[in-house]
């Protein structure tokens, strides 16, 4: 008979902060909670650990079933497990962050989510839970990781121009970057290629567009 111990447990769930750009804003998916308890709220999508899987396979299962969105870039950000967290039980979550391009979303609401939304980060309603903090310390993550990593280019689309990567970066950090120093930058990482195209922005003359080289794998910068 396989042991069994009695101290008492602790339930564990993922909950998942999941970015990308819209209307030329970091926007973050929120759920419309259909049960108790916060019945009616905005949340991040997430939900109970199976036993018979792992934190990142809950937290994939998760987004599928609560908003049909699959395929992103999923990355642990941090536990979160005051005793008072949940109203339900004793609750650790560990929570994730995740990064897809705008162009690739199919929203669909499920299982115990009633709507599935996207939210400017500056528009955002109050939080269930302790919701607020996981998303501050996500947009925290973010906003440092882009500062020595490529991640920021797991949220671009299929092809972009060096002006909307910058913008990008821009919104992650809150910060004014200067244009030179950053096309030098990035096209010295060889992480992005021009694809042969160009989109006309403005009165101005075309711009390039780019593509990312690999998606697969985010690289530190050193």
């Amino acid at each position: 008979m396989p042991y069994t111990y009695q101290h008492p447990h602790a339930a564990v769930t993922v909950d998942i902060t999941v970015f990308t750009v819209r209307n030329d804003e970091l926007n973050v998916l929120l759920i419309k909670r259909a049960d108790e308890p916060y019945q009616g709220e905005w949340a991040l999508p997430g939900g109970f650990v199976h036993m018979d899987e792992s934190l990142e396979q809950a937290a994939e299962r998760e987004l599928v079933e609560e908003t049909g969105v699959s395929g992103v870039y999923l990355e642990q950000l941090y536990s979160f497990g005051d005793p008072g967290r949940d109203p339900r039980e004793r609750v650790v979550t560990i929570a994730y962050y995740a990064l897809i391009p705008s162009d690739t979303v199919e929203l669909r609401a499920a299982t115990d989510a009633e709507g599935v939304a996207w939210f400017g980060v500056d528009k955002l309603p109050d939080l269930a839970f302790d919701h607020d903090d996981i998303l501050e310390m996500a947009m925290e993550r973010l906003a440092a990781k882009v500062e020595y990593s490529t991640i920021a280019l797991q949220l671009m689309p299929k092809a972009f121009t060096l002006t909307e990567l910058q913008h990008l970066y821009e919104l992650a950090t809150r910060q004014p970057i200067d244009k030179r120093n950053f096309r030098k930058r990035i096209l010295a990482l060889d992480v992005i290629e021009p694809t042969g195209e160009e989109k006309r922005e403005g009165p101005h003359r075309p711009a390039k567009l780019y593509r990312v080289i690999d998606r697969s794998k985010v690289d530190v910068i050193k």
